[in-house]
Formats: structure tokens, C-alpha cells, sequence
């Protein structure tokens, strides 16, 4: 079956403490998308909550297939008939004081068809500023890729990005899905080239889309937000702020750079 164009959008969130506050903050910047002509719409990491502790975020937890937030991703997706990529929400671990940091991929019917558990666990310090992932997230196992009519989808989430050999293991895809709350300090050294190094090496499109501002905790996320074509190019993006970034995903732009430049077709490694 011959793969489809679409019109993709990444949804710019600064999430707070309350998990209902956030759906409906979502739920507008989703409209703002659809309005748009969106059929693909991306949400950052922690969409439904970034709370004062990381305790917060486990608390918020769900079992898979179950849940607040489930529920209303899959209502959301059926409501426009588009596809949502959940950047991630927390899911119950095999740990009772961990979690999972989870994409999960909802159809038009609204059907969770996808599910990526973080596999990378960020740690990070630099002066005051300090980072453990490891200390509340139990990592995933198993590399994800999934299927839709506008191609197949490599799933990942933020600190994944450092990682290149994860999106190799995935084989050639169309789409790079990056959701993302990337520290403000880090984002501002590394945040675009990694995005634009990993959409050139894979001659693919990637959709870029974070926490973007300060939160009520006090953490600065980076945002910047974008849309990155197989060449390098950045198609939109967003700074600071809630807000909508959106681009289309066209087949022949990738058909044209891989018969150009057949880099993937020369790859001995």
C-alpha cells in the first residue's frame, strides 16, 4: 500500500502540577492543529503533568489500557479522526515507588496501536542543577517503530536523541517522533543540531516537540520545538510557550534525497 503525504503538528505545552489543567490546555492547542489541517498531532513529554517533585509524576501513574488520561487521548483521537503521538505519560512500573515514561500511539478510531517505554534514563549535573532519572523511572526494554498510513514512525523519548544507534536498530523510516522536556541548559547547546544530525543521517522527517518555558516548579525546559525535513531543514518552529508547530510530511521530498544521496543504501555498518 503506497504511503500517504500528511500534515503534521507538534503541540508546545509548559505543564503544570494538575493533570486535569493540563488535558484542557491540550485540548485547545489540539483544536488550534486540527484547525490547521493537522492529521498527526505530537504532545511533549509529560503532557499531563510536571509537578513540584518527582514523586508527583509517579503518583499520577496509570495502568496500561486504564486511566484519566488514556481515556481521553483516545476520545481526542476519535473526536478530530486524527492520529495523536502521547510524547509521554506515566504508566505503572514493576517497581511500586518507580514509573514508565511512555509514548503511546492512538489511531483515528481511537485505538492505542503503539506503546514505547523510555529506554535511555537521563542523569545529568552541572553546578546546582542536578538530574536522575533512574531514581523514580524504570527504563524500557524494546525499541519501537509504528506503522501508519503516512509511514512508519520511529518512537523515542528526549534522551534518546544523544543516542543514534537506537534509530538505526529501527531500520529506514519516514518520520523521527522526539517528544521532549529537555533542560534549558543542555537544550541550549545540543537540543538543534542533534535534531537536525538525526533527521539528515536518516534522510527522514522528524517531529520535534517539548516543554517550552518555565514551570510552576521552577524548572526552565528549553521548547524550541520544530519540524525538520530529510535534508536538514527546518520547516517551523516554536520557541518559548504553549502553541502549535506544523509542517508537511511529503514522500516524494524523501524519495527525491535518497535517490540523490543514497546514503542509507551505502551503509556498511
Amino acid at each position: 500500500m503506497s504511503k500517504q503525504n500528511c500534515r503534521m503538528a507538534a503541540v508546545q505545552m509548559v505543564s503544570g502540577p494538575r493533570v486535569a489543567d493540563n488535558l484542557a490546555v491540550a485540548d485547545g492547542l489540539i483544536d488550534d492543529a486540527v484547525a490547521q489541517g493537522a492529521q498527526l498531532v505530537a504532545l511533549p513529554e509529560y503532557f499531563p503533568i510536571i509537578g513540584a517533585t518527582d514523586a508527583d509524576r509517579v503518583r499520577a501513574r496509570e495502568d496500561f489500557g486504564s486511566g484519566p488520561i488514556q481515556d481521553w487521548l483516545a476520545v481526542t483521537a476519535q473526536r478530530h479522526d486524527i492520529w495523536i503521538f502521547a510524547g509521554s505519560i506515566p504508566l505503572t512500573a514493576t517497581v511500586d515507588d518507580k514509573m514508565r515514561n511512555s509514548t503511546l500511539v492512538f489511531d483515528p478510531a481511537g485505538e492505542c496501536v503503539g506503546r514505547y517505554d523510555k529506554v535511555h534514563l537521563f542523569g545529568f549535573t552541572k553546578g546546582e542543577e542536578s538530574y536522575d532519572e533512574s531514581a523514580f523511572i524504570e527504563a524500557g526494554t524494546e525499541l519501537v517503530g509504528v506503522d501508519t498510513p503516512f509511514g512508519r514512525v520511529a518512537l523515542s523519548i528526549c534522551y534518546d536523541l544523544r543516542f543514534p544507534e537506537l534509530y538505526r536498530a529501527l531500520g529506514t523510516v519516514d518520520l523521527i517522533l522526539m517528544p521532549a522536556a529537555f533542560t534549558d541548559t543542555t537544550g541550549r547547546s545540543h537540543w538543534e543540531i542533534l535534531l537536525r544530525a538525526r533527521a539528515i543521517e536518516n534522510q527522514c522527517y522528524l517531529l520535534a516537540v517539548g516543554q517550552g518555558g518555565r514551570h510552576e516548579n521552577g524548572r526552565l525546559t528549553h521548547g524550541n520545538s520544530m519540524i525538520v525535513d530529510p535534508w536538514g531543514e527546518i520547516l517551523d518552529r516554536k520557541m518559548k510557550g504553549p502553541g502549535v508547530v506544523i509542517a508537511d510530511l511529503d514522500h516524494a521530498r524523501i524519495a527525491e534525497i535518497r535517490e540523490s544521496l543514497p546514503a542509507l543504501a551505502h551503509r556498511i555498518l
